[in-house]
């Protein structure tokens, strides 16, 4: 069994989450915009 406290697993899970975040914002960001400019 391994340790609760796996550092690389924690570290990999971490940098998926950023990367995932670092691409889903802008792209909300411009969903967002585009269904502002259809509603105005």
């Amino acid at each position: 069994m391994e340790p609760a406290n796996d550092l690389r697993a924690a570290r990999k899970t971490y940098d998926q989450f950023i990367g995932m975040v670092k691409w889903s914002i802008p792209i909300i960001a411009v969903v967002v915009f585009i269904v502002i400019l259809l509603i105005a």
